[in-house]
């Protein structure tokens, strides 16, 4: 599975490909939003801004879906590397600083800490789950002893 490194968090979270960085985030307890984001924010849908996070190193170019229309025109003015967790897709492991107009004062030793370890690439396909009808198929059903 993919990792997302949150370098201001010290923490590696797994995801499965194409989930959606804002989900997975949230579902983790990382703190994704400032005072403003907590006070109001879009829910997901690329109107408010406040999701934004940098991407501090791909692991290899296509780690991260595109940028959309979205991301294009509500950062436009802030730096590439910036993104819409709402609106970015994790295909490959990556790490990503949360919150990246907050100051941290060895910002620079946790970024060369976690560039340091190396990222696992993660699959490029969600885990395939077997249905019951591929248990029965396999043989793998129990069956009652009680029948007359």
């Amino acid at each position: 599975m993919p990792v997302i490194r949150f370098v201001r968090e010290g923490r590696d979270v797994e995801c499965y490909p194409g989930e959606n960085l804002r989900e997975v985030a949230l579902r983790e307890g990382i703190a994704l939003y400032g005072l403003k984001g907590q006070l109001g924010n879009c829910g997901g849908c690329g109107q408010c801004i406040t999701c934004f996070v940098d991407v501090v190193g791909e692991s290899s170019p296509g780690s991260l879906s595109g940028r959309t229309a979205v991301e294009e025109q509500k950062l436009r003015r802030r730096p590439q590397t910036w993104r819409l967790a709402c609106q970015t897709l994790v295909n490959q492991s990556v790490l990503v600083l949360t919150k990246p107009q907050t100051g941290l004062g060895d910002l620079d030793q946790k970024v060369n800490q976690a560039k340091a370890e190396p990222l696992p690439a993660g699959p490029t396909a969600w885990p395939v789950q077997e249905s019951d009808e591929d248990e029965e198929a396999s043989g793998q059903t129990t069956t009652s002893d009680e029948e007359a």
